[in-house]
This record gives C-alpha cells, sequence and structure tokens, in this order.
C-alpha cells in the first residue's frame, strides 16, 4: 500500500450498511461479519478493487478467492449446478458451506478473483449484517478473511483491525462471529470432494448426498499450482508463536491451548492456559480457536502447545487449522 487509510470503524446498524456499500461500490474495501469469521470484502466484478484486496492482505494472487452472494438464484448466475451441488445449496445455504463450481459463460466475477480458473468457489452466509450489505449492494463480493494472509482469522472487529488499520477503509462492527471457523469448501466438478473442511461437517454432507465423499487432497505449497480453493496452502491460519500439536505435557516457556477438563501434564508452570471447550464441546471449541490462538501468540511464549482434539464432527475443521497453523514457514 502506497499511504495509509484512515479506517473507519461503524457498529452494525442501517447507517454502517448504507456505508457498506458505497464504499464497495467506490473500489473500496470492507471488512464485515459472517457467521464463520470477518470477511473483508471488495466488488467482485472490480478487478482493480480485487487487486487491492490482494494487496491489503498481502494474498498471493494464485489463491483463489470466494463470491459471496444473497442466494441461490444469484448463485446460478456465476456458476453451472449439477443436481448434487443444488442439493447442497438447498439444504445449507445461507449457512457455511462454499461450493466450487464450473464458471457460468457470462460470469461477471473478474478473473483475478478465481486465479485463472474455469471454476468458481461460490458462498450464501447467514450473518444478517453480511446478508443486509449483499442485498443493497446488488453484485457479488468476493470476502476472504479480514486478516493479513497466512495469519489467524479474525472473529471479531479488534483482530480486524490488529492486522489490517490503515489498509482498508472501514470495518462493520458486528461484535463475535457464531461459528468461528471458515465455510467448509465442496467441489462440485465431477463426484463431490470436500476440499476444506469447516462449518457444516462432513457427516452432514453425506447424510444429505447419501454417498460418502472424497477426503481433502494434500495442501498446496506456495508458488506451485493454483489451488482449487481458499485455505488450501500448505501453511496458513499461523500464529507468529510456533504450535506444537497432540501436547500431553507442557515444557518450560509455553503456553497451553487446551481441550476438555482433564489439562496436560504440567499447566501449572504455562506461562498462560486457555482451554477452546472445558466441557469437551467441539461447538464452544472451534467458535473459541482463533481468539485463543491471537491471545496466546501474545503471550511471549516460545511456543504454543496444543492438547490434542477430537477429529470427529467439526473436530475435523479445528484440526485441519492447527495442522496448517503448525505446518512449516
Amino acid at each position: 500500500m502506497t499511504a495509509l487509510l484512515a479506517t473507519r470503524v461503524l457498529k452494525a446498524d442501517a447507517a454502517a450498511i448504507g456505508e457498506a456499500v458505497r464504499c464497495l461500490a467506490a473500489g473500496g474495501l470492507v471488512a464485515f461479519p459472517t457467521e464463520t469469521v470477518y470477511g473483508l470484502g471488495a466488488d467482485a466484478t472490480n478487478g482493480q478493487a480485487v487487486a487491492l484486496l490482494y494487496e491489503a492482505k498481502g494474498r498471493p494472487a494464485f489463491n483463489p478467492l470466494i463470491a459471496h452472494v444473497l442466494d441461490l438464484r444469484a448463485a446460478q448466475a456465476l456458476a453451472h449446478f449439477n443436481a448434487e451441488a443444488t442439493q447442497l445449496a438447498e439444504t445449507f445455504w445461507p449457512g457455511p458451506l462454499t461450493l466450487v463450481l464450473p464458471k457460468a459463460d457470462n460470469c461477471p466475477v473478474a478473473d483475478l478473483a478465481t486465479a485463472g480458473l474455469d471454476s468458481i468457489a461460490v458462498r450464501v452466509p447467514s450473518h444478517a449484517a453480511a446478508r443486509r450489505i449483499f442485498e443493497k449492494f446488488g453484485k457479488p463480493v468476493v470476502a476472504p478473511s479480514a486478516n493479513m494472509s497466512g495469519h489467524v482469522s479474525p472473529t471479531n472487529a479488534a483482530h480486524v483491525l490488529a492486522d489490517l488499520r490503515g489498509r482498508i477503509d472501514l470495518v462493520v462492527d458486528g461484535g463475535e462471529t457464531s461459528v468461528g471457523v471458515e465455510s467448509t469448501i465442496v467441489a462440485c466438478l465431477e463426484k463431490p470432494a470436500l476440499l476444506r473442511p469447516g462449518g457444516v461437517t462432513r457427516e452432514a454432507i453425506e447424510r444429505t448426498l447419501g454417498h460418502p465423499i472424497a477426503s481433502p487432497p494434500h495442501s498446496v505449497a506456495s508458488g506451485q499450482d493454483a489451488p482449487l480453493a481458499p485455505g488450501m496452502l500448505a501453511s496458513h491460519y499461523a500464529p507468529r508463536t510456533p504450535l506444537r500439536l497432540d501436547a500431553s505435557e507442557v515444557d518450560a516457556g509455553e503456553c497451553l491451548l487446551a481441550f476438555g477438563p482433564k489439562l496436560a501434564r504440567g499447566f501449572q508452570h504455562a506461562a498462560r492456559v486457555l482451554n477452546l471447550s472445558e466441557r469437551g464441546d467441539l461447538i464452544e471449541a472451534a467458535a473459541t480457536l482463533y481468539s485463543y490462538l491471537r491471545a496466546l501468540d501474545g503471550a511471549g511464549a516460545t511456543t504454543i502447545a496444543v492438547m490434542p482434539v477430537p477429529r470427529q464432527g467439526l473436530g475435523e475443521a479445528i484440526n485441519d487449522r492447527l495442522s496448517r497453523a503448525a505446518a512449516p514457514r
């Protein structure tokens, strides 16, 4: 960025929605809440605005963006839906599910936003503030997480400002997000395939389709072929402090990210302890994950020791984020 912007913060009321729409129409960047995490929005049809978004986040231009719209009808203007994609959309939209689909012939989304691919990622969020913005704006909005690329995703307005103050125009403050991890991404290009676990569980998707879906593919290392969808880079969602996963004890100088009623051995000597869910609730753990990673990242510890988290249900998404956060950078 050549110059710092005067980033404004407005509570998510009618005036803020109107200001967000005006800013998007002028090619600006607006952070707003969704049910998953805060997104950084730009007019998906404006290539210059999309380029500004990549620059503000420091995001690799080969990493595609999700186009957010108000409803299924708007999504069908961007992409071709087969029967299974339609079934998933009708079941889980509005909600934390992204579908990767073949681009429609006259898709208005800028090529930069799809990283030159013949496919497009589309989502219909359920958060009221986001939906009011989409309804009044009337065009698709690309909205990756509102943080510096690769860093921990934001679940409140303060997280957004910590990364992007001076780099974006506006933050619509809608309080804490409810889901706390990003959307599940399913590709419906041939047979349905799970590209990224997230706010809709694999089990729920498989119940809807009536058959199993493929597991997440291998991660894409930075500089290799473009991933089909966001969140597939090997190192992602990362705090600055290194993570040590599946920890059963805490070493000197470490923080502890705990899960469940029984803490790891040596927790009394940890620089700081935060528990994703003392009662072992995966929904609560998903909602607190990014806030707690950010809090422990600021504690000055050498390492964040992370206790094991079960892998079923939302635990699949939590473990996916933790493994990427712990990956070599």
